[in-house]
């Protein structure tokens, strides 16, 4: 018995009982899908962090105010929640101009391109006619502040560092805090009144998309005097933001940064009144932790891929027990044993390959929407993966029916009834 003539055999077992054949398929259907949308859930949801992280920069150090070792405003306290707590307490110092200005030393730090001391203002809101709009972040700041985050200008220009010696009061939008003032029309040289405070509108930054709850286009950046003299206060800096010289020298970046800090605010301990966010490793350590997360989720709905194999092995085996008579006589009639097993393995292998091919498809199509605002990416490598593994099933738990099949005995199967 050739090959098309088992092929011929298994289809025709299968087809037999129909809807017993496609319950079976689901199984499969439904365990191939599984681990198809959810490593593409997991890959979709990895790139989207990625991507929202090299928005900053991948060579860009963040540094902002942390009292776990002290109090803020000149005061002193222990950690959090430490009213027990004995260990040394520091006196606390806020971030200021004067920090940011000695990070630019060349000497002490050869690695740094450029510093950006940043202050928000609280309770933005912007007016312009009778259109309104509470802008999210209003970000007071230095040029190089646009470069360091990777913020381009998409209409119109940035402020210059002479807007920033003469304090004037120009602003450049975000695309959210534009659409809702503006609409459709050109915002660049209006006066828009923010708290009360008039600011020419000098450019608009590029789409930059929504990061979870918060929309990033919802800002507005302007020279760090005017916000102070007009919206913030002369008070300390909210963050420093420094840009290494390249992506292989924010490291060093970083140790002469800490170094110059920590002699400025007297820091002899490991518990300093600041923190430094290196994107870089911030990167690294997200792309390894949605890894693991991707292969989590694989491992969970491998699971169900498990669950149909073990639902084949059933199947075959009532089926087996069913076509008794039939096995017996084909072999009383000189049917090898090859060709018993052949068949059984083919039907349990059709299952699964069906089973495989249309969890592709459905997997295939599931991608094409998103899922809690993630947009899943199909990997190529899931999809062989989830196909070979369930032809593996099929193969796998098809065996043992097969071979039970095949080595029936002629007189016992014709006598079975």
């Amino acid at each position: 018995m050739n090959r098309i003539e088992i092929l011929r055999f298994a289809l025709r077992g299968l087809l037999a009982n129909k809807l017993r054949s496609a319950l079976t398929t689901l199984g499969i259907l439904i365990g191939v899908a599984a681990v198809i949308m959810l490593v593409a859930v997991g890959e979709g949801s990895s790139r989207s962090i990625q991507q929202n992280i090299q928005r900053l920069g991948a060579n860009t150090l963040t540094i902002s105010p942390s009292f776990s070792g002290g109090g803020g405003g000149g005061g002193v306290r222990g950690p959090a929640g430490g009213g027990g707590n004995t260990g040394p307490r520091t006196q606390a110092r806020q971030l200021s101009l004067a920090d940011a200005k000695a990070l630019t030393d060349r000497t002490l730090a050869p690695s740094v391109k450029s510093v950006s001391p940043i202050v928000n203002a609280p309770s933005a809101t912007a007016a312009y006619g009778a259109a309104s709009h509470t802008i999210a972040q209003f970000v007071g700041t230095y040029p190089s502040y646009f470069e360091a985050v990777n913020k381009p200008v998409s209409e119109g220009t940035y402020f210059f560092n002479d807007d920033v010696l003469a304090a004037r009061k120009v602003v450049v939008l975000g695309r959210t805090v534009a659409g809702e003032l503006f609409g459709d029309a050109d915002p660049i040289g209006r006066r828009i009144s923010v708290s009360g405070v008039p600011f020419t509108v000098v450019g608009v930054l590029k789409a930059s998309g929504s990061t979870g709850m918060q929309d990033a286009d919802d800002v507005a950046v302007a020279p760090l005097p005017a916000v102070q003299q007009s919206l913030s206060g002369f008070g300390p800096l909210g963050q420093i933001v420094v840009q290494a010289t390249g992506a292989g020298t924010t490291t060093a970046a970083q140790a002469e940064v800490t170094a110059i800090l920590n002699q400025r605010h007297g820091i002899t301990n490991d518990n300093p009144d600041y923190r430094i966010l290196n994107q870089a490793t911030l990167q690294e350590t997200v792309s390894e932790a949605t890894g693991t997360f991707t292969v989590l989720l694989g491992a969970v709905a491998a699971i169900s891929l498990l669950v149909g194999g073990i639902g084949i092995t059933n199947i075959m085996l009532v089926t087996v027990t069913e076509r008794t008579r039939e096995i017996g006589i084909r072999k009383a009639i000189g049917a090898p044993r090859s060709a018993i097993l052949g068949q059984f393995l083919m039907e349990a292998t059709l299952l699964s390959l069906v089973g495989g091919l249309s969890g592709v498809l459905v997997a295939f199509v599931g991608t094409r929407f998103s899922v809690a605002g993630i947009e899943p990416v199909l990997v190529p490598s899931s999809v062989v993966l989830a196909l070979g593994v369930s032809l593996a099933i099929g193969l796998f738990f098809g065996s043992y029916p097969a071979n039970r099949a095949a080595k029936l005995r002629p007189i016992q199967a014709l006598r079975h009834e």
